[in-house]
């Protein structure tokens, strides 16, 4: 064997050993490539709450578009508790847009990356203050004008970074620091605004609700609205501990059970038109949820007042129920409400 200049022998043989070995116990590539780690996004270390579900909301959506994107992010929680300066847990190109303009400047991205004949998606970000209210003059013109966008509300209804304050998502009969109960009234008085049916009004070619209880279903969602050529919404329902008053590691059982009573509706649009919904396989009564969080405790207490509020807000579950078809024939669904959320190892994967 012909020896290198001034390489060992005996490092070569160590070499050629090696070689050979790795030739025998070659690894498929597909296999490779499970056994990589997931890309993140959002990296851990940022300053989010203990049991923040916003924060794994946005990890879950970034792990899902992939690295080859651009995010705008309107002012909020996400936003501040992710880039306190000079730090930054975001491993994507990120701008922060003002509270008001994040589809306007998500519009603007991606005009100028088309102009540049580049193919990176462009994401918009907002809470539900930036969606519902404050930025949703800019939001319906991106969605009027069909920028190449994927809208994402993290839906935790109020505004929790400024002290809790009641915005159009927050629903009915809940307490924050703006609709505090008393004698007027109980709460909250006004219904939450059906953000997702009126983006769908603009008739884009997709528009979805889910819930950080739901991993693969927001995976599956995102990647949907990824492939589309076109504005896209997508409405994550993110809990939060420090607005609701629950637990931080009680985030995930409190989004479950928005979804099983019906409160919180998990369905897809398109064009407008209702293309999918999450059947309920087990419907739990609204009080199962809300008693989980402070900010509904006035509603048990002896106050008669606190009843009426009970029955209409199960009557809102309820409507929603039979408006959007989610009781389920009673089959064990793989895709219902008990089993999306079932943790599956070497066998269906969702996402």
């Amino acid at each position: 064997m012909q020896t290198k200049v001034g390489t060992p022998v005996n490092q070569q043989t160590s070499n050629f050993k090696t070689n050979q070995m790795m030739t025998e116990t070659a690894i498929p590539v597909s296999n490779l490539r499970k056994k990589q780690p997931r890309f993140r996004g959002l990296e851990s270390g940022h300053r989010a709450c203990l049991g923040c579900a916003e924060a794994l909301a946005a990890r879950l959506v970034t792990e899902s578009a992939g690295p080859d994107v651009m995010v705008a992010n309107a002012t909020g929680c996400l936003e501040i508790f992710t880039t306190p300066w000079p730090e930054s847990a975001w491993r994507i190109p990120w701008v922060h847009s003002l509270f008001e303009n994040a589809g306007a400047v998500a519009s603007g991205m991606e005009a100028a990356l088309k102009a540049q004949g580049k193919s990176s998606k462009v994401l918009a970000f907002g809470g539900d203050g930036g969606t519902f209210d404050i930025g949703f003059q800019a939001l319906s013109g991106m969605l009027e004008r069909g920028h190449n966008v994927l809208y994402v509300c993290f839906d935790n209804e109020a505004y929790m970074n400024t002290g809790i304050q009641r915005s159009s998502s927050t629903p009915h009969a809940a307490m924050t620091t703006t609709s505090p109960p008393g004698k007027e009234r109980m709460g909250k008085r006004h219904l939450k605004k059906d953000i997702v049916s009126i983006v769908a009004a603009h008739h884009i070619p997709y528009a979805a609700t889910t819930s950080v209880a739901y991993p693969s279903d927001i995976r599956k969602k995102v990647r949907r609205a990824m492939a589309i050529d076109g504005s896209t919404f997508l409405q994550i329902h993110c809990p939060c501990p420090l607005g609701w008053g629950h637990e931080g590691d009680k985030s995930i059982e409190v989004a479950r059970l928005a979804v099983q009573s019906g409160l919180f509706p998990i369905i897809e649009l398109e064009r407008g038109g209702l293309a999918g919904a999450m059947p309920l396989r087990n419907i739990r009564p609204v009080t199962e949820y809300l008693k989980k969080q402070q900010r509904f405790k006035h509603l048990f207490t002896e106050d008669l007042r606190a009843k009426e509020e009970l029955e209409h807000i199960q009557a809102i579950a309820d409507h929603n129920i039979e408006v959007y078809g989610l009781r389920s024939d009673g089959s064990t669904d793989a895709f219902d409400s008990e089993g999306m959320d079932t943790v599956r190892r070497g066998g269906m994967r969702w996402a």
